[in-house]
């Protein structure tokens, strides 16, 4: 009898997906992100050891960590591809490996998909070469085949030595390729070029003079080596999470915790993937720019340009976006896109893509000025109503675009990050684009901030945001909502 019963209601599912298959096509997708956050959840994955090295140098928080750190042969990767991982231990130690998904898991972050154990050596830090470009030729420590039926996302491997006891991360991006709500882009230009590994090797050193970079100066860069403790000034102070993770878990996982934790049908990709896949951004209704997305090549940017003609919503919950260029170049084996170096000048047509432009540092408080908009609706927000010390680290601002339908939602000046004022202004902005889909502009970096706060996750600016603020959430919602509904121009 109850298989009758069950028989009956599935044929009643599959005869409602006939009738009505273009609105159900969301349903289906997001059940795939549904059903794996319903998979049980550990929070396992935070580190809980950092070692320090005493013989190393110690900048405000920063320095290498040798008992145990690595990197993987590909920012991105598809299910049935091959990973190859380059750990070093020092002293050698036998190390375990743990590789988490992240996502939301009933409120624990991540869910444990693979462990194992390999024994680990101390492999040499590389000498400089071009451009003082930091690229480690480590010999091979294990490789894992992703398995078909992992789903797309944010992967951390936890690092941890039997003997020592120390831990690190490396991390990587699964793919896929199917249509989707939502293409959540990872910054991992932006995260390599902040990356001090050893010691002050990132964009914006110089040989003779950390954070000396100026025009063309600061280092040639390289995916081949880990990525160190974070240290940029970012008032962040002292994450160790940050220890191999880049600045996932600070600026970009409040936003995917968020949107799992919501049941949004999203997919993930990092921007190499922008970068060499233009014609896959069609596939999402939505493309998200998160955080902290400051470095693009010019590529990246007439890719996705061209998505949003084709009809692609556009989501900038970031600041700070579209601003410094960036050429891609091929390690010592000849594996393509793996390094990467700055061109001059910056972008300076941020704003055509956008609706306003990028800038640097730059702290204020978010005041609505268009109470009237959709993407205020259900948040009770009046004008001159404010989002206490929303707009920061960096911003968007004038001068705006000239598109059909520009809505200035929020503006206002900034100050210094010492609380001088400026004259300089941020402005989030709305506009529709030709084929009626939208742009949004949140021009703020710290957006994501607020959407949650996961497991382990110390806020970036903690001292300004207590909790997730339910109008950050609802406007997000509200942006995304209508962008996966929008009925595009033909």
């Amino acid at each position: 009898m109850t298989q009758k019963i069950t028989k009956f209601f599935f044929s009643i599912f599959l005869s409602i997906l006939f009738l009505f298959p273009a609105e159900n096509v969301s349903a289906q997708h997001s059940a795939v992100i549904q059903a794996e956050n319903a998979k049980p959840g550990t929070t396992d994955w935070m580190i809980t050891k950092v070692v320090r090295d005493p013989d190393e140098p110690y900048v405000n928080g920063w320095h290498v960590r040798k008992k145990i750190q690595g990197y993987v042969s590909r920012t991105s990767i598809r299910p049935g591809e091959t990973l190859k991982f380059f750990i070093s231990t020092d002293p050698a130690d036998k190390y375990k490996l743990d590789i988490f998904r992240m996502g939301y898991y009933g409120g624990k972050g991540g869910r444990l998909v693979k462990s194992m154990v390999l024994q680990g050596k101390p492999q040499p830090t590389p000498p400089e070469g071009p451009g003082h470009i930091m690229e480690c030729r480590w010999d091979e420590s294990g490789s894992l085949q992703i398995p078909k039926d992992w789903v797309s996302g944010v992967y951390l491997g936890l690092l941890s030595t039997l003997t020592t006891k120390a831990q690190a991360y490396i991390v990587f991006i699964v793919r896929d390729d199917r249509k989707a709500d939502i293409l959540f882009q990872c910054s991992d230009l932006t995260w390599q070029a902040y990356n001090r590994w050893p010691q002050w090797h990132s964009l914006y050193d110089s040989p003779t003079d950390p954070w000396g970079a100026s025009g063309p100066v600061g280092y040639d860069l390289s995916f081949n080596r880990p990525y160190a403790m974070y240290w940029n000034g970012y008032p962040a102070g002292f994450e160790a999470q940050t220890n191999g993770s880049g600045e996932f878990l600070m600026t970009e996982f409040p936003l995917a915790y968020w949107l799992e934790k919501e049941g949004y049908d999203v997919t993930y990709i990092s921007n190499i993937d922008t970068h060499e896949d233009g014609p896959g951004l069609f596939r999402g209704k939505v493309f998200l720019s998160v955080g902290h997305d400051e470095y693009w090549t010019p590529r990246m940017y007439d890719n996705v340009t061209n998505a949003r003609d084709h009809g692609v919503n556009l989501a900038f919950l970031s600041g700070n976006s579209v601003s410094g260029r960036i050429e891609l170049f091929p390690d010592l084996k000849g594996h393509a896109d793996r390094n990467m170096r700055k061109i001059n000048p910056r972008f300076n047509n941020a704003q055509d893509l956008m609706g306003s432009h990028s800038y640097g540092v730059g702290l204020a408080n978010w005041t609505c000025v268009a109470p009237d908009h959709w993407a205020f609706e259900g948040t009770g927000m009046k004008k001159g109503d404010s989002i206490q010390n929303l707009v920061g680290w960096e911003f968007h601002g004038p001068p705006l675009a000239d598109k059909k339908d520009m809505v200035v939602l929020a503006e206002g000046y900034v100050t210094t990050y010492d609380g001088k004022p400026t004259k300089r202004q941020y402005a989030a902005t709305i506009y529709t684009a030709d084929k009626g889909n939208y742009v949004f502009n949140a021009a703020t970096c710290w957006w994501t901030q607020v959407l949650s706060a996961p497991p382990g996750y110390v806020n970036p600016p903690n001292r300004y945001f207590e909790e997730a603020d339910p109008r950050v959430q609802r406007i997000t919602r509200n942006v995304l909502d209508h962008m996966i509904a929008v009925k595009l121009d033909k």
